[in-house]
């Protein structure tokens, strides 16, 4: 009976984690598409248009990211660290839009770039297993 609990327990946190390896990396890569439809922002009449609807993708994938350190952490018995990373982490991309509608670019583009590196870092500490 206890052998089976806790293969379940492991099972459920292997899956939360798995989860939220992929939200992670889920708003990491949007966050790069956003550098990218920034350059395009300067150089292509749909730039403003492809960066005002990857910063609502980006400001989705922060929430996920929310929701998946939730979901690995209470359900999962995963680190509550993981959620606090993850609040902060949407309080820094509300921020970012915030400054991105009110056009202050001079803080925009320095908070995206340690956004990016942020999110990177945390997608290394919640990279998967090794396998040899």
């Amino acid at each position: 009976m206890a052998t089976q609990v806790t293969a379940t327990a492991t099972a459920n946190a292997g899956r939360g984690s798995s989860f939220l390896r992929i939200a992670i990396a889920l708003q990491t890569l949007t966050i790069f598409l956003q550098a990218v439809s920034a350059g395009l922002l300067l150089t292509a009449s749909y730039g403003e248009t492809l960066h005002g609807v990857g910063a609502r993708v980006m400001y989705g994938a922060s929430m996920l990211y929310l929701l998946a350190a939730v979901l690995a952490w209470k359900p999962g018995g995963g680190p509550a660290r993981s959620v606090w990373h993850a609040s902060g982490f949407l309080v820094l991309a509300s921020v970012q839009v915030a400054l991105g509608i009110a056009h202050v670019p001079s803080v925009h583009l320095p908070l995206g770039v340690a956004m990016f590196g942020l999110s990177v870092l945390a997608l290394a500490r919640h990279r998967g297993p090794d396998v040899r």
